[in-house]
């Protein structure tokens, strides 16, 4: 009995990084033919077998009559997604003879294939890309609608191809292609701008300096005001004036995305930050992660970016306390009995809601109908330990007539832009000897008695704002680390009274005098 085996080298992805699968096709003689695919396949990976066989078919092979084994090795992996269609049915035609094995150790092969042999695309070309890199393996051959995104790592040849017949001659080399060639930089500077800017808020210029006050310390923020004041807006437009992304943070946060199949259609790179705004009925899943074959979930997707949540105090609970570990750690980490994955997920939290449930208690225009026992309760849904995260809190006004008619443009995205990346490399000199400290919203309590030293002056006015307003143990430390982003700001060495009295002005909902 002739014994027929054939190898052929691929990829997978778990958590965001890419491992090496070897697809391993023996085939024994039968007298009923069999097909059989063993080292943990999923859903998708078992399915593989009948789109493989009507490819091989339609592409004009003969499928042979044997009983076929496809090992997915190691095998102690589970294997999901239809990435393996194209490895395994070269790794067939191989073991009979109708593809040559000289290449076949030298390239990663992957792809979706259709019942017509047409590719499709897949996810997780960049990790995959990445990984061929780091294993020392020469090139990847896959659909060419991913070809850009692979093609971004420098040092392998990636091939885009339409069909199986393609790769065949390829291998067989019957047909010579050009590896796709991308320039990374240039790639990055074409999709490098963002279609919003602050210029189009009218008004508002107490919030928006309150914005650049965030972006500078990257701080979370919190919005109160009434429906349709623009806090959507001006969430949506503070990606904008955050420091452009380096490609190393582009690579990425584009890794996630290619890994969620959340990659734009032949944009090959992430090159704006991120801005996600999921709606308040998610799951802790959908927010975190998770799922039975872990997917990043969107604290990970707006990792270098902004995750906005607008209504906050209408999430559930238990979805709002799964976000403390992301929001102190930089990281999530999922745990499922089989494997723990961790994702990135440093993001700034912008969060959104109305002064009380009817949203009018704040609004001179309309009359609030609640009665003081359910605002307190409305904003009792907003725990104690989540809001200690949160370093801004900003009113926005419902807008005046006057400035929604008026001609005048604000201050363009590109403006602030500079004064913020500025600032921040401020911070980066001043936490270079500490690891994992970028910005003066990781200060802790012991680095805030080093950097935010007050003056008699300052301190004083500190203790009367705390005495007066009656504000809480936890403002204190926020007010500091904001004052210290404040006097950044003006390139100030020293933290000034009017540094902390702007501070004492950003903590609105530690005032005692907020439902009076």
């Amino acid at each position: 009995m002739h014994l027929m085996l054939a190898k052929v080298l691929s990829s997978a992805i778990l958590g965001i990084d890419a491992y090496v699968v070897e697809v391993e096709a023996h085939l024994t003689g039968a007298k009923l033919p069999k097909f059989k695919t063993v080292g943990l396949p999923e859903g998708a990976v078992k399915e593989s077998k009948e789109r493989v066989r009507a490819a091989i078919k339609n592409t004009g092979f003969t499928f042979p009559h044997k009983h076929v084994t496809i090992n997915l090795a190691p095998a102690d992996i589970r294997k999901v997604g239809s990435a393996f269609d194209l490895p395994i049915a070269i790794g067939i035609l191989a073991a009979i003879g109708e593809v040559k094995h000289d290449h076949l150790e030298k390239m990663f092969l992957l792809g979706e294939l259709a019942l017509d042999g047409a590719l499709r695309p897949i996810r997780g070309a960049l990790p995959v890309a990445i990984c061929a890199r780091d294993q020392g393996i020469k090139g990847v051959v896959l659909p060419e609608e991913n070809a850009k995104e692979a093609g971004v790592v420098e040092g392998v040849k990636v091939v885009g191809v339409k069909s199986l017949a393609d790769v065949v001659a390829i291998l067989n080399e019957q047909e010579t292609v050009k590896p796709v060639v991308i320039d990374q930089n240039e790639l990055f500077k074409s999709y490098k701008h963002y279609n919003v800017d602050f210029a189009d808020v009218k008004g508002q210029e107490q919030v928006k300096r309150a914005m650049e006050v965030a972006a500078a310390g990257s701080h979370n923020v919190i919005m109160i005001g009434p429906p349709g004041s623009g806090k959507t807006m001006l969430a949506k437009r503070l990606p904008t004036v955050l420091p452009d992304l380096v490609l190393d943070e582009a690579l990425e946060t584009t890794k996630i995305h290619s890994v969620a199949g959340l990659l734009p259609d032949g944009q090959g790179i992430i090159a704006t930050r991120p801005f996600r705004a999921p709606h308040h009925t998610i799951s802790d899943a959908g927010l975190i992660g998770g799922g039975t074959v872990p997917r990043p979930g969107e604290v990970s997707l707006s990792h270098n970016g902004v995750l906005f949540l607008d209504e906050l105090p209408e999430f559930k609970k238990n979805v709002l306390e799964v976000m403390r570990q992301p929001l102190e750690n930089g990281d999530v980490t999922i745990s499922r009995a089989a494997m723990s994955l961790t994702y990135p997920s440093r993001f700034m939290l912008i969060a959104a809601m109305n002064p009380c449930p009817c949203g009018y208690a704040t609004d001179l225009q309309n009359e609030c109908s609640c009665n003081p026992q359910l605002i307190q309760k409305y904003m009792s849904r907003i725990s104690g330990p989540l809001m200690d995260r949160i370093d801004i809190h900003i009113e926005v006004p419902a807008v005046p007539f006057a400035d929604l008619a008026g001609k005048e443009d604000g201050e363009k995205s590109e403006a602030i832009r500079k004064r913020v990346q500025a600032t921040r490399q401020i911070q980066l000199d001043r936490f270079r000897s500490t690891t994992g400290m970028f910005s003066n919203a990781q200060m802790e309590t012991g680095d805030l008695h080093t950097y935010c030293k007050l003056d008699k002056e300052a301190t004083e006015l500190l203790k009367q704002a705390m005495e007066k307003l009656g504000l809480s143990a936890r403002a204190y430390d926020r007010i500091l680390k904001v004052s210290r982003t404040i006097s950044d700001l003006e390139s100030s060495e020293n933290i000034q009274p009017q540094h902390v009295s702007e501070a004492i002005q950003y903590r609105s909902l530690d005032r005692q005098l907020w439902l009076e």
